[in-house]
């Protein structure tokens, strides 16, 4: 019994391990997938935003002698914003930063669109203008919560790798933690408002 004691126990360790491995592989791509599939939530909620932009571009062209640089700045900020995407498995701070600024700039230059539509009494009227304005003003609201909601399922994910002896097996088996998704540079300032009436 003696000489097979040292191979039960390395047998017990084995399995100890072993289970140990498949228990933290496991719940880190269930995490993981958690996490990438809230991501896609994100992503889905800025490509209604897109399409509804589409519409309302449409929508404002019919207006008489409309600022046409206002236009086009909205439809090249799309264009921009559509162009960048992100790999949900593998999401580094840089990419959510490049992200970040060209959904920044299309979210500025339709501000300015609605600013500008101010002036513009008969479209203000359009019914088709006032619908498109408060589903955009509702998907505004949906990227705001899908954004929060990626910020809580990567916490859990990135709560699990990086903690201590997670963090080791973490780095063997490739799975780094996840970025947050974060406001644009300067956003915690608040902004001037200038009511200038002449």
């Amino acid at each position: 019994m003696k000489k097979f004691l040292p191979l039960i126990i390395i047998a017990i360790v084995a399995i100890g391990i072993y289970s140990w491995g498949k228990g933290f592989n496991n719940t880190a791509v269930n995490l993981q997938e958690s996490a990438t599939k809230t991501w896609a939530n994100v992503e889905s909620s800025y490509q209604r935003r897109n399409d509804l932009i589409g519409n309302l571009v449409k929508t404002v062209q019919g207006a008489a002698d409309f600022e046409k640089g206002t236009l086009t700045a909205v439809i090249e900020a799309r264009a921009k914003a559509t162009s960048v995407t992100i790999d949900p498995s593998n999401i580094t701070p840089e990419q959510l930063a490049k992200f970040n600024e060209v959904q920044g700039g299309l979210s500025g230059a339709l501000k300015s669109l609605l600013v500008t539509v101010e002036r513009y009494p008969e479209l203000k009227a359009n019914q088709n203008f006032l619908e498109l304005q408060s589903q955009l003003e509702g998907t505004e609201n949906r990227i705001n919560v899908a954004r929060d909601r990626f910020n809580e399922s990567v916490e859990p994910y990135n709560n699990h790798v990086k903690v201590f002896p997670n963090s080791i097996l973490a780095g063997i088996l490739g799975f780094e933690p996840m970025t947050y998704f974060k406001s644009e540079a300067g956003s915690e300032k608040a902004p001037d408002v200038d009511f200038d009436f002449n």
